[in-house]
């Protein structure tokens, strides 16, 4: 047995089957919230019309997850379940993919495995492979990223750099800040062998197949210039980050506000007992110090310019950002076990400064109402307008009631949680109308005081928290969302005179 859980393969099995089980539990226990409404919405159409491919264009996002998500739709019943595996599956993946990062960087399988580790409990990873939404994938590409350019500055070959190009060029048809790992490629340079004989040639070819790596990540992503949607990437991407024509005239405005938020996050998400155990690395031990210098910029860097350039941040933003800390964090975690003589107490202090994260996961996995996540991730996927509770309790209502005969549903939105969450699980019923409505009109419009006289009608309010108008209406049922007793999700029926 000892023998077995020496082999890196045997880890990797254990720890994987303990990652399905703590991200199938409960995975449908937190509604669909806004964003994931959308994007499986748009994997639904996609999916059934090969004209709608590239949907996600339409609003300035890469398709690569929505068409995973097309895939999946297709093999399993619930959109929910299907939309959230994607994300699960992808973090399958970077939980193999910190293994071979942690063991390949600093060659040791024991960091490998304590990366592995770390991810399994790391509340950040586990709440986002847990939802529909692009950024679990996003780390995935991230992590194999990371892992081939120092393979690619090491070996120097040319099937590397095949593979590599690919893997850029895929995770750039995801999100635009898989772009991030092409900017960052130069410094793999830290642990390139400066001491090698011919180490001038070794250079030029190094830099010749990045080259490659560029050239062929490009042609992959020249795949979205067959939509003529293309150019709205461009424009999405300004919502969210200063162009520099902008920013030059504030650079530093918003950067320090940014940072401390983000910062927040970061702690909020990784732990103070893990996040100091990274900082550790790069002060105690002067070990590995190219490769921990490696890590930390690939942190850094992207972590300092989303801070200059953030127009408008969500902590999601910086999860891939996070996965180099896990691996100084594992560095420092296998130090101090192979310092402590007794292995008994070298388990007990690796489990302190991961307790912090277990508890925050469980809570996670098991309480997500009072999981102890950062306020503005509560806000948005938990206690206030964007988030569905309420959503599945009503589409059963929809179900029972169109099974009588014809309804008419109107939901307040025309794009986002509402319609697109009754769209989803009601588009091909027959008896049902779906039609949205934003913004609300003073007066009630002339079509739904004609449906709610031929057949039973319903309106559906989830933001606005009181009728600012006189509509004919009989409030059915509210439905609280999460903790916040003055955010509720309404079902009204349409009366008639």
């Amino acid at each position: 047995m000892v023998k077995l859980l020496k082999q890196p393969v045997v880890w990797l099995i254990i720890l994987s089957c303990f990652y399905v089980i703590s991200r199938l539990i409960n995975l449908t226990a937190l509604p669909m919230f806004t964003d994931e409404a959308i994007y499986i919405r748009w994997a639904q159409i996609g999916g059934r019309d090969a004209s709608w491919r590239f949907i996600s264009l339409t609003d300035g996002k890469q398709p690569l997850f929505t068409w995973a998500m097309m895939v999946s739709l297709r093999l399993f019943q619930d959109p929910l379940f299907a939309g959230r595996l994607v994300s699960v599956i992808s973090g399958l993946l970077s939980l193999i993919g910190m293994y071979v990062l942690g063991h390949e960087i600093f060659r040791s399988r024991r960091i490998g495995v304590i990366s592995s580790i770390l991810y399994l409990i790391s509340p950040f990873a586990l709440f986002y492979d847990r939802l529909a939404l692009y950024d679990s994938l996003v780390s995935t590409f991230f992590i194999w990223n990371l892992y081939l350019g120092i393979l690619l500055v090491r070996k120097i070959q040319l099937d590397i750099a095949l593979i590599f190009g690919l893997m850029l060029g895929i995770g750039m048809l995801n999100k635009t800040s898989a772009f991030l790992s092409l900017y960052l490629i130069p410094f793999t340079l830290l642990l390139f062998d400066w001491k090698a004989k011919q180490f001038g040639l070794r250079l030029l070819r190094f830099l010749g197949l990045v080259g490659i790596s560029a050239l062929l990540s490009q042609l992959v992503y020249s795949i979205l210039r067959l939509s003529p949607y293309f150019y709205i990437i461009a424009q999405k991407d300004t919502i969210f980050v200063y162009p520099f024509s902008l920013w030059i005239t504030h650079p530093f405005e918003f950067f320090f506000g940014n940072i401390r938020g983000m910062f927040n996050w970061l702690i909020g998400y990784m732990t103070w007992p893990v996040f100091l155990s990274t900082l550790a690395s790069m002060c105690i031990f002067r070990k590995n110090v190219r490769e921990k210098a490696l890590l930390m910029l690939w942190w850094f860097l992207p972590f300092a310019a989303l801070a200059l350039f953030g127009r408008v941040l969500y902590p999601r933003f910086i999860l891939f950002m996070t996965m180099p800390l896990l691996v100084l964090s594992a560095w420092m975690l296998g130090e101090l076990f192979g310092r402590i003589k007794n292995t008994r107490i070298g388990f007990l202090c690796i489990g302190l400064i991961c307790l912090v994260s277990m508890y925050i996961s469980f809570g996670i996995i098991v309480d997500i109402k009072n999981a102890h996540i950062p306020r503005s991730e509560r806000g948005q996927y938990i206690d206030d307008w964007p988030s569905g509770w309420g959503v599945s309790e009503i589409v059963k209502f929809f179900q029972n009631e169109s099974a009588k005969g014809n309804i008419s549903v109107y939901t307040e939105g025309t794009f986002g949680l509402l319609p697109y969450a009754f769209e989803i699980y009601l588009g091909d019923n027959k008896n049902i109308d779906i039609h949205g409505i934003w913004p609300l009109p003073t007066q009630m419009p002339t079509d739904m005081m004609q449906r709610a006289a031929e057949h039973p009608a319903y309106f559906v309010m989830y933001q606005s928290q009181a009728v600012p108008f006189q509509w004919p209406l009989k409030l059915l049922y509210g439905y609280q969302k999460g903790l916040n007793k003055n955010s509720t999700m309404r079902l009204y029926k349409i009366t008639t005179p």
